[in-house]
C-alpha cells in the first residue's frame, strides 16, 4: 500500500531516480519538447517547474542551484537565457503533458511533455486578444448618444422638401 507516498519512485533507486529526473528535464529544456512515458512526465513535470520558476531570478545564486539539479551547463544556459525572458510574467504552469497513446512494444502510456510559450502551432492558431473596450458606468450617457442621432436625420429630411 502507498500509504503517505508522495512522490512515484519510478521503480528506481533515489540515486538512478534523479538522475533520469536531470537528463529528462535537460533535454525538455534543450529541445522543448520530449516523448516519454505518462509516469516519467508526470515525475518531470514536478521537477522540472521549480526550476524554471527559479530562473526568473538570473542570480549566481539561482544558477548554482538549478545546475545542481541539471548537472549540464548547457541546459542552464539555454533555460537561462531563452526560457527565463519568455515565460516571466507567466504565473506558473510552464509545461504541457499531452497524451499520445500506447508503445507499441510494451503497451506503455505515452506522453509528450513541452513548455508551453515555446509552442509555435499553438501560439500560431491562439486568437489574438482584442483591444478591450471602455465600459459605461451608467446608462444616461448611452440613451442620450441613441437618441440625438436619431433627431439629427429626421431634422435634415424636413429641410430637403423645403429647398424644393
Amino acid at each position: 500500500m502507498r500509504h503517505n507516498r508522495s512522490i512515484n519512485h519510478l521503480g528506481r533507486q533515489a540515486g538512478h531516480r534523479k538522475a533520469l529526473l536531470a537528463n529528462l528535464a535537460s533535454s525538455l529544456i534543450l529541445k522543448k519538447r520530449i516523448t516519454t512515458t505518462v509516469a516519467k512526465a508526470k515525475a518531470l513535470k514536478t521537477y522540472v517547474e521549480p526550476l524554471i520558476t527559479k530562473s526568473k531570478d538570473d542570480s549566481t545564486h539561482s544558477r548554482r542551484v538549478v545546475f545542481s539539479y541539471l548537472k549540464d551547463k548547457n541546459a542552464v544556459a539555454e533555460l537561462f537565457r531563452t526560457v527565463a525572458p519568455k515565460i516571466a510574467d507567466r504565473p506558473g504552469g510552464y509545461t504541457r503533458v499531452l497524451h499520445l497513446g500506447f508503445r507499441q512494444g510494451d503497451a506503455a502510456e505515452m506522453a509528450l511533455i513541452e513548455l508551453v510559450d515555446f509552442n509555435e502551432a499553438a501560439l500560431a492558431s491562439a486568437p489574438k486578444a482584442a483591444a478591450k473596450k471602455t465600459t459605461r458606468r451608467s446608462t444616461k450617457k448611452a440613451e442620450a448618444k441613441v437618441e440625438e442621432p436619431v433627431a439629427a436625420p429626421a431634422e435634415s429630411a424636413a429641410e430637403e422638401p423645403k429647398a424644393e
